[in-house]
Order: structure tokens, then sequence, then C-alpha cells
């Protein structure tokens, strides 16, 4: 039976996801035992135009990228975006907070003219995405899951309740009660609370649950004196690139 082939690409990104696929160390082995990479710029020199499925991190920011990306997306039978910056914009889009040629400026001084820019977008705000993998980096054991839904054909729904469920079924103790401010109340669960379990805080990168428990939030964030603004900002750091999204799930009164 031929194997799937399969390529990695890169937008803008720090490209640490790449770096933790080929960091999998013994799991790796197993997945290429059921794939063909033909394109993997983190692993290999060779390249291929050729390929079944497109695994993509990064953000899109400039107009060539979206033409790229859409000659990705027609040539992949499958798209999976993996990272924040991919799925939900990620660090790259707290550049949407400024005027992007003051931006422009800042980064390349007088040569600015000769680079063109856009508004920081996720993969799914240009291209059909057929699967997400969500999280900076990925959570492995997640990636390892999406990757054999995409080759069996079969769904992979991110999960959508706060990360805090988690939290709470590894018997982590709250940041809360430890007088730390955490984005778990409020950000997509899958990572098996990753962080936290290694005495970190959550910092939302995995983007904010549709429905979030917003009066439970809110007793969390009254009870230890912590504005709501603290929250936004701090969500903003990951999710500034599909802030029209994030605002419309957040739907919060400010008092």
């Amino acid at each position: 039976m031929t194997k799937p082939r399969v390529a990695f690409f890169d937008f803008a990104c720090c490209e640490g996801c790449q770096l933790q696929v080929a960091n999998m160390g013994e799991t790796l082995l197993d997945v290429l035992q059921a794939i063909d990479v033909v394109e993997f710029r983190e692993v290999m020199s060779e390249k291929s135009d050729d390929y079944d499925v497109a695994i993509v991190e990064g953000s899109i920011t400039t107009p060539h990228a979206v033409e790229r990306i859409k000659e990705i997306r027609r040539k992949a039978s499958v798209l999976i975006a993996y990272g924040s910056c991919a799925t939900i914009g990620g660090v790259n889009g707290m550049k949407n907070n400024f005027n992007l040629d003051d931006i422009r400026g800042s980064v390349y001084g007088e040569q600015a003219r000769y680079f063109e820019t856009i508004p920081t977008r996720a993969i799914h705000q240009v291209v059909l995405v057929d699967y997400f993998v969500n999280g900076c980096p990925v959570y492995i054991p997640e990636f390892v899951k999406v990757l054999k839904s995409a080759l069996s054909g079969i769904p992979y729904r991110v999960p959508d309740h706060a990360v805090c469920v988690e939290c709470k079924l590894n018997e982590n103790e709250c940041m809360y009660d430890k007088g730390i401010t955490c984005l778990g109340p409020v950000t997509k669960a899958g990572c098996n609370s990753w962080c936290v379990n290694n005495g970190n805080i959550c910092y939302g990168c995995r983007g904010m649950v549709t429905n979030p428990a917003v009066d439970g939030q809110k007793d969390i964030l009254e009870k230890h004196k912590i504005p709501l603004a603290w929250v936004e900002n701090k969500m903003n750091m990951y999710n500034k690139a599909c802030e029209p999204d994030r605002e419309a799930r957040l739907n919060v009164e400010k008092r």
C-alpha cells in the first residue's frame, strides 16, 4: 500500500512546532511507518510539489503568503493547521494592535516601503482547514491523535471545555489558590493541562472556549481581586488575529 505523502510548511512563526515534531523521539519512528514525508524544511533538504497532506505552521502576514497558502490548499487533499500561529494567529497577531505602517517602520526603518504586510490572519481565515492542532508549541499526543484522524478520514474536534477540567483530573492545585493568575478557566483544553502540570500558568495559547463560564470566571476574578481587563489583555497575546471571533465569544459586561 502506498503511504500518504505528507509535506510540512511554515509561514510567520518561530518554527517551534516543527521542532516539537522533529523531537518526538521514538514516537516519530511510529509516525514515519504510516506516512511518507516529502517536505519538511527543519529536517530535510528535499522538496516536493506532490503531496496528499499539508501540515502548516505559522500565520499569514503578507500578500505573498496569501497566494502561497492558497496554492498549498489547492494541491493538498487534507490541510492540517498546527500551532497557535496557524490556528488562532498566535503571538504574531499582536501586530494587529498597531497601525501597519508604524509596524513596518519599526521593523524595517527606511527600507519599510519595500516590505508589504497585511493584518495577521490564522490559516482558516484565508483557506479551508480540515484539522486543527492548537498550542504553543503543539502537544505531541494531540498531534499524533489528529494525524491518525486525518489519515483515517475521521473527524477530530478540538475539546471545547476549559483547561481547568484537565487540571482537576490531574489533581493540580489551582493557580489562583496559590495567588497566581491563570487563563485556564477560559482556554480550550486538549493539552492535558501541560503547562500547569509543570508548575507554569496557562497563557491561553489554545484559544478561548466557545462558551466560557462567564459568571464562574467573574467570581474567580472578584474573589482574587483581578480586573477583567487583565484577562482580556493576556488573551490578546495569542488571540489577536481572531479577535472578532474572540469578542463575540467573550460577551462579558465590564463592571
